[in-house]
């Protein structure tokens, strides 16, 4: 009878972890563990009609235009940025290094202080990478010192093996989805030179981030047709 109630006891146990481990998995799967401030924003057209513009999916840019992003981590987690430029070479525009400690509700400069990206006359498609995730994605990170460590006339064959990882770390997450994106202030179009309201060469693109919520993992892919 003894021997009886130990393994019923221990049964009752058993079941009684496995639920709890599963509801935690599934609070896990639900929170907003992955939370993030970002702009992509973009100086458009020439002479009085230079506006600036939101870059939140694909879209076409011309040689001289400018660009320039802002990353912000409300919690902990890995960010990535990774461009792709039309001459088919990669560079680790985020984080600076991997190295760097991981700082929360800092804004990050993509490119660093007042610089922006100007596009060259090099024309076809920038791909940009954008990967948030709450595990660092450490083999990622491998390949893309191992692109930065090879000589000139390696790296075109290691970008195809970079672009591959990419898109098998999304469909490894790919069941975990994205809670919101909510724009923080209301970007729109907004116009303008240095006579104007709004000077734009000096506007801090912080102020019209949108602010991003994720459970464990969250990755956006921007393609600009460069003209």
């Amino acid at each position: 009878m003894k021997k009886i109630y130990l393994c019923t006891l221990f049964l009752l146990l058993f079941v009684a972890g496995q639920t709890m481990v599963k509801a935690a998995m599934q609070d896990n799967d639900t929170e907003e563990n992955v939370n993030y401030k970002w702009s992509f924003i973009a100086k458009v057209g020439t002479g009085d009609e230079r506006m600036l513009a939101t870059i939140a999916h694909d879209t076409v840019l011309h040689s001289g235009e400018e660009f320039k992003m802002m990353v912000n981590l409300q919690k902990k987690s890995y960010f990535y940025v990774i461009h792709k430029s039309s001459t088919n070479e990669l560079s680790m525009l985020y984080p600076y290094s991997f190295g760097a400690p991981m700082e929360l509700e800092k804004n990050f400069y993509i490119p660093k202080g007042r610089s922006w990206f100007k596009l060259d006359k090099n024309t076809g498609d920038e791909t940009f990478y954008i990967l948030a995730s709450m595990e660092r994605l450490t083999d990622l990170e491998n390949k893309l010192s191992q692109y930065t460590d090879a000589a000139q006339d390696k790296k075109k064959d290691l970008v195809a093996g970079i672009v591959t990882e990419i898109k098998e770390i999304k469909k490894k997450y790919r069941t975990y989805s994205t809670i919101a994106e909510r724009p923080i202030s209301i970007a729109g179009n907004v116009r303008g030179t240095k006579s104007g309201s709004v000077d734009i060469d000096r506007i801090d693109i912080a102020t019209l981030a949108t602010e991003i919520s994720a459970n464990n993992f969250y990755s956006k892919t921007i393609t600009i047709e460069h003209k």
